[in-house]
C-alpha cells in the first residue's frame, strides 16, 4: 500500500534551514559548485551543527510520540544538494535521532514543482527563489534567517511548540498593508474601521494556521503541544477587524499582541517563539537575534 500524506502535517525543510551550513555556503559562493561538492564529500562523516530550524523540526517530530498522533507529522528534506553530497546531511539527521527518512534532492534545480506533489503544508528554506515559488503556488513558506552568532540548543525537549505570526501579508492578505504603504496610517485605520465587519482575505499562512488549529482541538487544553501567537503592528481601532476575521475563520489563536509600532523582538523573546513569520526584514532581522525567524515574501503572480 502506498504511503498516504493526506491528514498529515507535512513540513518541507531545506538542509540549510535544518543545519548550520554557513561555511559550506561560503565555499559554494566564493569557489563554486565543484569545490562545494568536494568539501561536502570530504567531510561527510563530520556532523553538522543545528541550524535555525532545528529545534522547531525536532519538536514537531516529537508530536508523533504522543498517544494517537503516530505519523501525524511528516518532515521531508527538500534540498538543492545532489544525492552524492547529501550523505553528510543524512548522517547528521541520524546522529541527532531525527525521524526524517524522505527527501527531495534536486541537484541545484528548483524545488517548487515538488511542493504540491508532497502535499507540503509548510516549507522552510534559505533560498528566496524557492520560497517565492512556494508562496506563488499557495503554500506557506518562509526564508529562514540564520544568525551566525546564535547557538541552537540540541538537547532541550520542548513540552510545547510556540509559533508566532505577523498579521498582514502573512495570516491575512497584503491588501490593507498596501493601503498603509500608499496612503498612510490614517487611510489604513479608516479602511479597517469602515470594514470592521468584513473578514480580511486569507494570506499565505491562513491555511497553515487552520491546520494547526484543527490539530490543537484534538487535545485537552492542558495537553495541547502547540501554542500560537499573533504579533502585529496593528493597534486599536484596527484590531477589531482582525479579531472578527479569526472568529469568522473559526481558528484558535492563543495569544495576540497589538503593538502599534512597538518593537516585536522583546515580545517574541518573552513568548519564547520557536519560529516567527513576518513579511518585513525590519522585523525578522532583529527578531532572529533572539528567536528563529523567517521572512515571507509577497505573492508575485497576483490576479489583476
Amino acid at each position: 500500500m502506498a504511503y498516504d500524506l493526506e491528514n498529515r502535517l507535512v513540513i518541507g525543510v531545506s538542509s540549510r534551514a535544518l543545519f548550520d551550513l554557513t561555511r559550506e555556503n561560503e565555499i559554494f559562493e566564493t569557489e563554486g559548485l565543484d569545490a562545494y561538492c568536494c568539501y561536502m564529500v570530504g567531510h561527510e562523516d563530520e556532523v553538522l551543527k543545528p541550524g535555525p530550524g532545528f529545534k522547531l523540526i525536532k519538536a514537531l517530530l516529537n508530536i508523533n510520540k504522543l498517544k494517537g498522533q503516530e505519523g501525524r507529522v511528516e518532515v521531508i528534506i527538500m534540498s538543492r544538494n545532489s544525492a552524492d553530497t547529501s550523505l553528510r546531511v543524512f548522517h547528521s539527521i541520524e546522529h541527532y535521532g531525527l525521524d526524517i527518512t524522505r527527501a527531495v534532492l534536486a541537484s541545484g534545480g528548483s524545488l517548487a514543482p515538488y511542493l504540491n506533489a508532497f502535499r507540503t503544508d509548510l516549507f522552510l528554506s534559505a533560498y528566496e527563489d524557492d520560497v517565492q515559488s512556494a508562496i506563488d503556488s499557495g503554500i506557506a513558506a518562509g526564508i529562514i534567517c540564520n544568525d551566525v552568532n546564535k547557538q541552537y540548543d540540541v538537547d532541550e525537549d520542548l513540552k510545547q511548540i510556540h509559533i508566532a505570526f505577523d498579521g498582514d501579508a502573512v495570516l491575512f492578505s497584503e491588501e490593507s498593508e498596501m493601503i498603509y504603504q500608499k496612503d498612510g496610517l490614517k487611510a489604513f485605520e479608516a479602511n479597517e474601521k469602515n470594514n470592521r465587519n468584513v473578514p480580511l482575505h486569507q494570506g499565505p499562512f491562513a491555511k497553515f494556521l487552520k491546520t494547526l488549529s484543527d490539530l490543537q482541538r484534538e487535545f485537552p487544553p492542558e495537553e495541547v503541544p502547540i501554542r500560537t501567537a499573533l504579533v502585529t503592528a496593528r493597534n486599536a481601532p484596527s484590531h477589531e477587524r482582525v479579531i472578527k476575521t479569526l472568529r469568522a475563520w473559526n481558528v484558535r489563536i492563543d495569544e495576540a499582541f497589538f503593538l502599534g509600532g512597538i518593537s516585536k523582538k522583546d515580545v517574541l523573546e518573552a513568548f519564547g517563539a520557536h519560529i516567527f513569520f513576518d513579511d518585513q526584514a525590519i522585523h525578522t532581522t532583529p527578531a532572529s537575534e533572539v528567536v528563529p525567524s523567517a521572512r515571507v515574501p509577497y505573492k508575485q503572480n497576483k490576479e489583476e
